[in-house]
């Protein structure tokens, strides 16, 4: 019998679940060093969001084999120290699906009724009956932001209510929209068109933020907000300003940029429902969190793969010797392809593996390319486990060719990227000379060489193949204090050429303009290896 500690409440059935066949105990309130205490001789671990497991915990854990996140996220725990020790870690994403689309729609319903303050009205004594006149939802435009998941639960809900239902996704295909009944629309036109607006999008540096004022501007003024995902892609003194102007109607917010959320400047306007990080709190979502998680412990102490862990669980060594130095260039060939394809919408991802590496199990490379391809966005915790599930949830068709090798390479991954304006081919490989031990060797029809990290920015620069275009780009870019780090140029089949300059940082939009603007070049694209 293993020995399991639950250092946070859980649901019981999940609690009894492993005491079938282990040794566990609950104890909850530990501070760090009482947890580094404890995990000295534990087989696993089990949290929620309160206990941090932090890498001295993790470093303090000789025989640790699994940690159990009884719920979505993981930002408690230290996954790439877990993962430095080979410490799985499992968490219970679709735990709390229903119970965050019903809330969002409970929301929704409450703010367009007034359903919070006619009761505090009637509480206060008073009977107001016209000063709370609603809107309904039929007919209503429902516009749905991140259409994941929740969102997918979210639209179910909408069609049932008789709304047109949109949403705003880039990573989902039109085709899996088009099943749930959605139409896919730019971000600009959602926002012009919705009358309820729901947020169901994971927060990342791209999202952060993503509604302030200049959102709300284009937002029409009957129209409301509801977030149930995460507090900060909201600017809150924005939003506040916004409805209290009267460029909202309302708003219905149950996550904040900081928890506990009292005295929140959302919680002071009688125009916005404010509820306390609600949206998983129901007995069922309790119960499915911890008897998910139960159940991966358990697959993980008897050598079994958990379903939904979080990093990377180990390959066989003989796949491991071969495959393995390839996955850091399948995920880099996917990386620049998606940002050279641009905001496309993304239809589908083809990988070819040529060589040797194509007799073995693709698996880990399939999952560092779709790893690659939505890492701009970070769509939740794409590993290696749930790579398949993430591309099939948005849609994503993924295609898988394999041949022999192209000299003069032993093995190569080539990655394309496919939108709506065709195909974005980059081509990867692992090379013991390269600093990282990867390089991109070719875009498109060009031949080319890209080691990163030698420079964090590149520009791929496409451009009539003639004397003097080397010397005008460097002299445009020296004057702008940009220090070209190394450069190729690749001739086309045409009288085209791709240069590529690996530069020290980002141009400015304004600057990338200026390059563009230079005679003869057609196409300038930036990709950050950073």
């Amino acid at each position: 019998m293993g020995r399991i500690l639950v250092a946070d409440s859980i649901a019981q059935e999940g609690v009894d679940r492993l005491a079938q066949r282990h040794d566990v105990e609950v104890r909850t309130g530990l501070s760090e060093d009482e947890l580094v205490e404890a995990v000295a001789d534990l087989d696993a671990l089990i949290v929620r969001s309160q206990t941090q497991v932090g890498e001295r915990v993790i470093d303090a854990a000789s025989r640790l084999s699994v940690i159990g996140r009884a719920g979505v996220g993981i930002d408690n725990i230290d996954v790439a120290a877990a993962t430095r020790r080979g410490i799985v870690v499992v968490n219970a994403p679709l735990a709390n699906t229903l119970s965050a689309a019903e809330y969002a729609f409970a929301l929704m319903l409450a703010v367009a009724r007034n359903i919070p303050q006619a009761q505090a009205s009637l509480k206060g004594g008073a009977w107001e009956r016209s000063r709370f006149l609603g809107v309904e939802l039929a007919g209503r435009t429902l516009g749905i932001v991140g259409l994941g998941r929740i969102g997918t639960e979210v639209a179910r809900r909408g069609r049932a209510f008789d709304m047109r239902v949109v949403a705003f996704d880039p990573f989902v295909s039109p085709d899996r929209a088009s099943a749930l009944g959605v139409e896919l629309l730019p971000l600009d036109s959602l926002l012009a068109q919705a009358d309820f607006i729901t947020l169901h999008t994971a927060l990342h540096d791209e999202t952060r933020g993503m509604f302030a004022a200049a959102e709300f501007e284009r937002i029409k003024p009957t129209a409301y907000i509801i977030n149930t995902a995460r507090g900060a892609l909201i600017d809150e003194q924005a939003l506040y300003e916004a409805v209290e102007a009267g460029q909202l109607a309302g708003a219905a917010i149950d996550v904040y940029s900081e928890e506990p959320a009292v005295g929140n400047i959302l919680t002071t306007s009688d125009r916005i429902i404010t509820t306390p990080h609600l949206a998983a709190s129901t007995a069922e979502a309790q119960d499915r969190a911890a008897l998910e998680v139960a159940a991966q412990v358990l697959d993980v102490l008897d050598g079994r793969p958990a379903r939904f862990a979080v990093n990377a669980p180990l390959l066989d060594p003989e796949t491991m010797a071969t495959v393995g130095p390839y996955i850091d260039a399948a995920e880099l060939a996917a990386r620049v392809a998606s940002q050279l394809a641009g905001a496309q919408q993304l239809r589908a991802l083809r990988i070819s593996y040529l060589g040797e590496i194509g007799n073995y199990d693709s698996g880990p490379l399939r999952a560092a390319a779709i790893i690659g391809v939505l890492d701009r966005v970070r769509v939740g915790n794409v590993t290696v486990v749930n790579a398949d599930q993430v591309a099939a949830e948005h849609g994503i068709r993924v295609e898988e060719d394999r041949g022999p090798s192209e000299e003069p390479y032993a093995n190569l991954v080539v990655v394309d990227v496919i939108t709506d304006d065709g195909a974005t081919s980059v081509a990867a490989t692992h090379t013991a000379h390269a600093p990282a031990g990867v390089r991109i060797v070719r875009i498109g029809e060009y031949e080319i060489d890209i080691s990163p990290p030698r420079a964090p920015y590149v520009l791929a620069i496409e451009n009539v193949d003639r004397p003097g275009m080397i010397g005008q780009v460097g002299e445009l870019l020296g004057s702008r204090k940009v220090n070209v780090n190394y450069m190729s140029v690749s001739a086309g089949e045409t009288d085209q050429a791709l240069m590529t300059l690996g530069v020290n940082r980002a141009l400015t939009p304004d600057e990338l303009a200026e390059v563009a603007a230079i005679e003869d070049v057609s196409s300038v694209r930036q990709i950050d290896l950073t």
